[in-house]
Formats: C-alpha cells, sequence, structure tokens
C-alpha cells in the first residue's frame, strides 16, 4: 500500500511539473480555434472575456478564406512543392550520408561538417546568387523555382542527420549481408535503409517542415497569386495594411497546421527514435 501512495505521488509530482509546459504549447492551439471560429464583433469588442465565446460561433472566417482568397489553390501548391522537396533531398542526402559513415572517406568526418554549415547560412545571404540561377532557368513567378532553392538547405542538414543516423547501426548488418552475396548498393537498399526507418522519418519530416514554413525565398521569387505557397498567400491576402483578418488568418493556419500535427503524432515513436540515434555519433 505504501508502495503505491509512493507510487502515486511520484507520478503526481511529473504530471504537476509538465503541466505548465502542457499549457505553453496547447494554448496556441486553443487560441486559435477560438479566434478562428468567433464573429468579429465578439473578437475586436474588449469588454467580452477573450478565451471564450460570447456570442454563437460562426464559419464566416473560413468562408472568407475559401471563397475570397486563392487559398486552395497555394495549398495545393505548398503539399506538392513540399512532396518534390522531400523527395530530392532523400535521393541525395540518404546515399550522401550513408557514404560519409561507411565508406571510410579521407577526411569525411570534416567534410560532414562543413556540409552542415552550409545549413548554418543565412537564408537572406543567399537569396541573390540563388535568383540568378532562377533566372536562369526561366522559372520565377512559379513555384517550381522554390523546388530548385528548397534543397540547398533540405540537403546539407539532412545528409548531416543521415550520416549520423547510419553510425549508430552496427556494422556487422552489412558484414553478414555481404558474405550473403550482396553488394554495397543492395545492401544499403535491401539491409540498412529498413533498419533506419526512424532515422529516414525524422529526415523527411524535417524537409516537409522546412518546406511548408519557408518565407523569404517564397516570397521573393513568387509572385503571381495561383502560384504562391500558402505561407505567403495568407500573410498577403489577410494582411491588408493595418487591417489584419485574425479570423481568416487563424482558420487558415489550422488547416494548415493540424494535419501536421496529426502526422506528427502517429510518428512520434520513429520520431524521437530518429532525433535520439542521429545525434548519437
Amino acid at each position: 500500500m505504501a508502495l503505491n501512495v509512493r507510487e502515486i505521488r511520484r507520478h503526481g509530482l511529473i504530471y504537476a511539473g509538465l503541466a505548465p509546459f502542457v499549457f505553453i504549447a496547447l494554448f496556441p492551439i486553443y487560441w486559435m480555434v477560438i479566434t478562428a471560429f468567433k464573429q468579429d464583433r465578439d473578437l475586436y469588442q474588449m469588454a467580452f472575456n477573450p478565451f471564450w465565446f460570447h456570442n454563437p460561433p460562426t464559419l464566416d472566417h473560413f468562408r472568407l478564406l475559401f471563397m475570397q482568397t486563392a487559398f486552395t489553390q497555394q495549398l495545393m501548391n505548398t503539399l506538392q512543392l513540399s512532396v518534390l522537396v522531400v523527395s530530392i533531398t532523400m535521393v541525395f542526402a540518404v546515399p550522401a550520408g550513408y557514404a560519409l559513415a561507411r565508406l571510410s572517406l579521407p577526411g569525411a568526418e570534416r567534410l560532414g561538417i562543413s556540409i552542415f554549415m552550409t545549413y548554418l547560412v543565412p537564408s537572406i545571404i543567399l537569396f541573390i546568387p540563388l535568383a540568378r540561377v532562377v533566372g536562369f532557368l526561366g522559372l520565377f513567378d512559379s513555384w517550381w523555382a522554390l523546388v530548385v532553392v528548397y534543397p540547398s538547405f533540405t540537403i546539407p542538414y539532412c545528409t548531416w542527420k543521415m550520416m549520423g543516423y547510419f553510425k549508430t547501426v552496427p556494422k556487422e548488418i552489412e558484414e553478414a549481408a555481404w558474405v550473403d552475396g550482396c553488394g554495397r548498393v543492395s545492401c544499403l537498399w535491401r539491409v540498412i535503409l529498413p533498419v533506419s526507418k526512424p532515422g529516414l522519418m525524422i529526415t523527411g519530416i524535417f524537409a516537409f517542415s522546412l518546406a511548408v514554413q519557408e518565407f523569404l525565398y517564397a516570397v521573393v521569387y513568387v509572385a503571381p497569386r495561383s502560384e504562391k505557397v500558402v505561407t505567403v498567400g495568407l500573410a498577403t491576402a489577410l494582411i491588408r495594411g493595418d487591417i489584419y483578418y485574425w479570423g481568416s488568418l487563424m482558420a487558415g493556419a489550422l488547416i494548415v497546421g493540424v494535419p501536421i500535427a496529426i502526422l506528427y503524432s502517429f510518428v512520434l515513436d520513429d520520431f524521437i527514435q530518429g532525433l535520439t540515434g542521429a545525434g548519437i555519433n
């Protein structure tokens, strides 16, 4: 009985310590929800309780978002862009990370750090030289310009991440595959990649998140409304001078953010395993 009381007290202290962090994490989502469904007079009337509804909820902000902006098209642009960026990133980062981790190349560790350092270069320094590349390819004012540009910062980080994760895979697995007749490429495809699912998961999610949330390149290289991605499209359509359409802005943030949060929840175990595994060199 004493043991049960001790366990209950211990768990109670743990949950009490976590409660402030849970509140900090969930409160912005709660605020977005009530803002997205509040009527304008409820939203801007200072006498009303800002944490709950004074008037009945409304869908007017969602109607404005879908009927008076190009949100649907921009959302599709963002989805297609993100999938392409993730695919390109994985095609280059996985074999590069494997080569740096396993092929005993001279200076591989320093090369890996150098590749990672390119990720740390601020975007504002690179967008002018990258603009020449985009112009040479004739991709200005098209979201395809971002397909070319985004891998310049997703591939370096993801290569470094995969290099760290591949180092945690036991070499004995590869040696056993070689004994069974697998070559280097076949071993990577049939043996290493299946056991590296958590590392691949975190790499893909990270590249996807970067592609969805990036703003500077998207606002510089793409001007037509139908070609914009959702991060730029929401800001330009719903912020007009000093007028902010807060309800529709929060509605758009919910539509974009909630599916990604749900995706994270489904792969949370793999995400944590990949994050911790990649950090062990």
